[in-house]
């Protein structure tokens, strides 16, 4: 799902001037509801890219790279979850993330950290957890680790940066 904050498209967007006015864009972004939003796993801000960025020789991986990554979490997942009746994270039920999404102490005080500052919801709390599994698993990592959690949070910030300031 792709949404823009205003309906121009340009609010926050550092490279054109937004044309709407405060009441226009309150009006547009009251469109999207925080309970709907937080049934959303990923909202991640996407900026305009100059040309000469994607002239450049880029060091990331390629297609294929990222096709074997994802298709070895997803065995990752699949072998995990065999016996549960599920194939994917997103699938866990609260009983089945105490099992399959352990997290220590630094991991548990980061989240906790994130969901005061941020007035996360219970919801997103746990789509958090388990978009840290997910992050793990393409890191080929069994425990969830800080920078699994840091990595999903980054993921939950446009509902507060625009519907919830």
């Amino acid at each position: 799902m792709f949404l823009h904050a205003c309906p121009c498209g340009y609010y926050g967007d550092s490279t054109h001037q937004c044309t709407c006015s405060p009441p226009q864009i309150k009006k547009y972004l009251s469109k999207i509801s925080g309970p709907l939003l937080d049934r959303i796993d990923m909202h991640i801000e996407v900026f305009p890219v100059q040309c000469s960025e994607l002239q450049a020789e880029q060091g990331s991986k390629s297609s294929l790279e990222l096709k074997q990554n994802v298709n070895a979490a997803r065995m990752i997942q699949l072998q995990r979850y065999e016996k549960e009746g599920i194939l994917f994270n997103s699938q866990l039920k609260p009983k089945l993330m105490k099992k399959y999404c352990k997290i220590g102490n630094a991991e548990k005080e980061l989240l906790e950290t994130a969901f005061n500052k941020l007035g996360l919801s219970a919801r997103a709390y746990n789509r958090i957890i388990k978009l840290s599994r997910t992050i793990a698993d393409l890191n080929g990592c069994e425990r969830i680790q800080v920078s699994h959690i840091a990595e999903a949070i980054q993921y939950r910030n446009l509902d507060r940066k625009f519907w919830n300031p």
